[in-house]
Formats: C-alpha cells, sequence, structure tokens
C-alpha cells in the first residue's frame, strides 16, 4: 500500500464516518481495520499519525456497551503508540494507560491469546520505559510470565521464543546489586537457552546467531560458582554464532562475536588449573585484530578503541608468560 492510497482512505474513512447510516457499532469497527491497514508496515511517521487519529475516532463513536469492542479498538491504539519512532515517552506512557484501562475488560469478555499478547505488549512498554526510570524491569518480567501461560512453547512458539528473549534481557539489565543477581543471571541463561529450543539454525538463521551470541554473553559474565564450566559453554555458543556469522556478509556482528569470543579465550587457561596464557591468549590476540580491523573498517571508533587497550594488556602478558611447555616442566618431573 502506498502512501498516497493510505492518506486518501484516511480521507474516506473520516468522511464515511459522517455519512454513513450504518450503526456506530460497525462504524467503529471498520475505521479499527482501516487504522491497522495503515498500521501495517507504515513508510513514514504520518501514516502512524493518521492510524491513530482513527482509532480515536472509533473510541469516540463506539457505543458504550460495546465494551469487548472498546478494549481492542484501545488496544489497537496502545499498539500503534509503541510503535511511534524512537518510542517517546509520552507516546509510551499512554500506550501504558492504555493497555492497563483494556486489560480487565479482555481478561472478562476477550479470548486467552488477546490477553496475552496485551500482557507482551505492556511488558515491552515497562522495559522501554525503564530504560529512563519512568518504571521497573520487574512489572516487565511478570508481564512476560503471565503471558507465558497462554503462549506455550508447543502451542505459540513464535511468542514463546519473543517472551523468553525479552525474559532474558530484562533479567540481565538489573543490577546485580541485591542476593537474587546471580539467580536472575542463571534465569537469563535459562531463557536464552529456551529461545533456542525453537530457535534453528536452518529455519531462522540470524536470529540463531543473534540468540547463541546472547547466550555465549550472558555465560561468559555470569558471577557464577563454576566459571570455566560457563566459558567452555560460552565458546560453544560463539562457535555457533559464527556458524552464520561472517566477515563477508555480516561483519559487523561477526567482528562482535569474535571479540566475544576473544573475550573468553583471554581468560581460559590451557590446562585447566593453570593460570591464563600460551596458546588460547594467542588465539584471543588474533581475534581481537581481526575484529579491530573490520570496527576500522567500518568506522566503529568505540570498538576499536576498546580493542587496542585488551591488546596492549595481551601484548604485556605474552611478554611476561613462560615458554609454552616450559611453564609445567615442574609438573613432569
Amino acid at each position: 500500500m502506498d502512501q498516497s492510497l493510505t492518506l486518501s482512505e484516511f480521507d474516506a474513512a473520516l468522511k464515511m464516518v459522517d455519512i454513513d447510516p450504518a450503526p456506530a457499532a460497525e462504524k467503529a469497527e471498520m475505521l479499527m481495520e482501516i487504522a491497522m491497514g495503515m498500521q501495517t508496515r507504515p513508510k513514514s511517521p504520518e501514516q502512524l499519525e493518521h492510524a491513530a487519529l482513527l482509532y480515536r475516532r472509533a473510541l469516540a463513536i463506539c457505543p458504550a456497551e460495546q465494551v469487548l469492542l472498546h478494549a481492542r479498538i484501545t488496544i489497537r491504539l496502545g499498539t500503534c503508540l509503541q510503535a511511534q519512532p524512537q518510542g517517546a515517552a509520552a507516546a509510551l506512557k499512554e500506550a501504558r494507560g492504555h493497555y492497563e484501562s483494556a486489560l480487565p475488560v479482555l481478561q472478562q469478555h476477550g479470548r486467552a491469546e488477546e490477553v496475552a499478547e496485551t500482557e507482551l505488549n505492556l511488558g515491552l512498554v515497562f522495559q522501554a520505559l525503564a530504560a529512563d526510570g519512568a518504571a521497573r524491569l520487574h512489572d516487565a518480567i511478570q508481564c512476560y510470565h503471565r503471558a507465558l501461560r497462554t503462549f506455550t512453547r508447543e502451542r505459540y512458539p513464535q511468542e514463546y521464543a519473543i517472551l523468553h528473549n525479552n525474559l532474558a534481557v530484562a533479567y540481565l539489565s538489573i543490577p546485580l546489586s541485591d542476593e537474587h543477581g546471580k539467580m536472575r543471571e542463571a534465569l537469563a541463561v535459562q531463557s536464552f537457552e529456551a529461545v533456542l529450543s525453537v530457535i534453528g539454525l536452518v529455519d531462522h538463521p540470524s536470529e540463531y546467531a543473534m540468540i547463541q551470541n546472547n547466550l555465549g554473553n550472558a555465560l561468559q559474565y555470569a558471577a557464577s560458582g563454576h566459571p570455566l564450566e560457563n566459558n567452555l559453554r560460552a565458546l560453544e555458543a560463539y562457535d555457533e554464532a559464527l556458524k552464520v556469522r561472517n566477515a563477508r556478509d555480516t561483519p559487523l556482528e561477526y567482528a562482535n562475536t569474535i571479540a566475544n569470543k576473544a573475550n573468553v579465550l583471554r581468560s581460559l587457561p590451557d590446562v585447566a588449573d593453570a593460570p591464563p596464557g600460551g596458546s588460547n591468549l594467542q588465539q584471543a590476540q588474533a581475534l581481537y585484530r581481526e575484529a579491530r580491523q573490520i570496527f576500522q573498517r567500518y568506522g566503529q571508533f568505540s570498538g576499536m578503541a576498546a580493542v587496542d587497550e585488551t591488546l596492549r594488556d595481551i601484548a604485556s602478558e605474552l611478554q611476561q608468560a613462560p615458554p609454552p611447555g616450559a611453564r609445567y616442566a615442574a609438573d613432569a618431573l
């Protein structure tokens, strides 16, 4: 649908409200359907603004006794506001109000899937607002868990994956300042693994690579009592991501993943009870250098600066490390 056609539909829809003799409920539902069409894949911010105006007009003419229809239009208005460019805080706050006002009606009169979808969207709003301190991540997490009661792995694998990815990100976004921090890290790992139970390499390669990369990060930085085991699992996750990401097709994603892998190798001993150094450190150095070249090529100067600092540290560590083979001579004797 091009923009001119959308604008024509917008004007026609407003005129229809004034002249069509159809019952008000039918006109309200028709306006909602037109707005939903305009909202799908909008080509400009104006299309979202026009869709929001149609939703508001539909709410204005919706009869008071049509409580479920009113709630459904309210929810659609919330999704339209949520889709505003850059997720403006005012639009997100209004969307939150619409979701919270319509949820009780949906819970009483609507379908379970409608309720779960609204909980998912409300969770996303909480999560976005929490970045600016305007909401709590705990509220987003509760919304996602309620939605998972309906969006199960067996019946709704796509929604299940989205919810668990959002959960993992939310868990990891909460500062580790309380006694539950380690538990949240473990839950984040479990949620990423839950996503991978329904997202496969063949059918969803880019999503698979993204989740494997995120899983590797969660394992690598977890404040766990089993760092070696976590780091080895992280390496496996990064290698899975690198089955998709490569320097030709996805250079920046590839550079980020090999830099993440290098972070693990840098701290991973060649022998389980030995200090860091040797071949793992040299592999890390090579990966950092490759990542730096890609960051430089694409103007990612912050990435270059971080890698440069790490490479200086590695050069110093390699100078101080004993030669491979000599380090464990005492054990051999």
